[in-house]
């Protein structure tokens, strides 16, 4: 699961970024609202945890140009604003919970897991055309067939599969499954791309891999 922390307060997104990381969340932090709201907007990302109070863009912003662009993220909203009126602003702007600061780091582990099963993140498999993917196992499966993924070659299966018939860019794989600090290029992607159309095919799947010249791929069921 990835999460992204929109946080000015470095001290503060940083031991957010310790404790989710020790949980075995992938985290990315961004220190201003501009920022974040750039990064936020890629769509790559299972939950936001959005501070209120930022330089450059605030948090009712970032939240409002988020779902402008039809981002369906959960939002967590973190701030010292705690009144009725802010917390109203707040889930008005597009936040999916308000929760004020000074919190119990309990709390915080407690309403993001309850976000993520809100969107239905913590399901064991996702299923497009006769194929499923198991989230626990790694394994691809069609009827009786099945065959492991490894994990990156799970990560980008898991993405296609969430995304379906929507592109999804070379860009935003790499963003999204080998992190934006990486020295990972558009080849890695096609390389990847190579390895799961061969084991679709080796186990019946009627699922295709579609390239489109400069938008990226997307899934295709094969009917015929």
């Amino acid at each position: 699961m990835k999460i992204l922390v929109i946080e000015d307060e470095k001290l503060l997104a940083d031991s957010i970024d310790a404790l989710l990381s020790k949980k075995g969340f992938e985290v990315e932090v961004a220190y201003d609202g501009e920022t974040g709201a750039e990064y936020a907007e890629l769509g790559i990302y299972d939950l936001l945890i959005l501070d209120v109070m930022m330089p450059k863009l605030n948090g009712y912003e970032v939240a409002k140009k988020v779902r402008a662009r039809k981002c369906g993220t959960p939002i967590l909203m973190l701030t010292a604003k705690s009144g009725l009126e802010d917390r109203i602003a707040g889930l008005n702007a597009g936040a999916d919970y308000y929760l004020a600061k000074p919190f119990d780091t309990r709390e915080l582990l407690a309403c993001i897991n309850a976000l993520l099963r809100r969107q239905g993140a913590q399901v064991n498999e996702v299923v497009y055309g006769n194929t499923s993917l198991d989230l626990s196992s790694g394994m691809l499966v069609c009827g009786t067939n099945s065959i492991r993924l490894s994990a990156r070659e799970f990560d980008i299966m898991r993405f296609l599969l969430q995304s379906g018939s929507r592109n999804l860019s070379k860009e935003i794989i790499l963003a999204r499954v080998w992190g934006y600090d990486s020295d990972a290029v558009e080849n890695h992607v096609e390389v990847y791309v190579g390895f799961l159309r061969k084991k679709l095919s080796s186990i019946g799947s009627n699922i295709r891999i579609e390239a489109i010249r400069r938008m990226g791929y997307h899934l295709e069921v094969d009917n015929s």
